[in-house]
């Protein structure tokens, strides 16, 4: 009998690699990509505050990227399309549904949210306070932590539409693009996984400028969570669990970090 493999599986990765048909820039490109276009897509959103003349525009803006970061994803899957057509694969290859899967994949994601997200998050978020600050509860940037506020129609909107797009975007990003083809590249997993959860960690700093402390500490909180998405999709080799997981992660930050205002 004869196996299909998806056009997403390590060994159909590693076998267009060998024939050419990635090339080698591809996986540092989508890497890069998201920190790229956070900083494009802040600065025209830091220029629209300045015309609209909001005051203190540079520190309301960090209320913002659950507005703006849309174009961040639009900017990110245009990259992916055109590196993926590259290789001879449609987009969605990279996330693979199989809908005989979803029955036992969506329960999947939701067990992986309440393992991951409490652990990685808060354990993290402690550790990274006393790396960043030296003490817990250190007292955090204005618009950083928990005092998000937006207008009520951008707030609907994050709360709608920016999640589910922004969630699937960065497992098809960092998951579902990045990793198989480093790993093709650099014959080594766990290399790999180590340069993808440091960019994916990464591009999280880039969305609040609040100083270096701040920046430090956001990378830090982000890097346990990156690994343990990166591992769980080794473990996996499916992205459906993951995209579940990572929805009720962001659904949570608007849901409970952010209020009218």
């Amino acid at each position: 009998m004869t196996v299909t493999l998806s056009p997403n599986s390590f060994e159909a990765v590693q076998s267009r690699f060998s024939a050419g048909r990635i090339p080698h820039f591809g996986p540092l490109a989508a890497l890069v990509a998201r920190s790229a276009f956070i900083l494009l897509a802040q600065g025209l959103t830091y220029l629209l505050l300045l015309q609209f003349k909001t005051p203190n525009a540079g520190v309301v803006i960090r209320n913002w990227w659950p507005v703006y970061g849309t174009l961040v994803d639009l900017g990110c899957l245009g990259v992916l399309f055109w590196l993926t057509r590259r290789e001879g694969i449609r987009l969605l290859d990279l996330v693979s549904v199989v809908k005989t899967r979803l029955k036992a994949e969506i329960p999947l994601g939701i067990g992986l949210f309440l393992i991951i997200f409490p652990l990685a998050v808060f354990g993290g978020g402690a550790l990274a306070q006393l790396a960043a600050y030296g003490k817990l509860s250190p007292e955090f940037p204005q618009y950083t932590y928990m005092d998000h506020v937006l207008p009520w129609l951008a707030l609907l909107y994050a709360r709608l539409l920016w999640w589910p797009i922004w969630s699937a975007t960065e497992e098809m990003t960092y998951n579902g693009y990045a990793l198989p083809r480093l790993i093709a590249l650099t014959r080594s997993r766990w290399l790999s996984v180590a340069i993808v959860a440091f960019f994916f960690a990464l591009q999280h700093s880039f969305l609040m400028l609040a100083g270096w402390q701040f920046f430090l500490y956001i990378f830090l909180t982000f890097v346990p969570l990156s690994v343990a998405m990166l591992v769980a999709y080794l473990r996996l080799r499916r992205l459906p669990p993951l995209i579940v997981a990572h929805y009720l992660m962001d659904l949570s930050n608007v849901l409970f970090l952010y209020q009218v205002g």
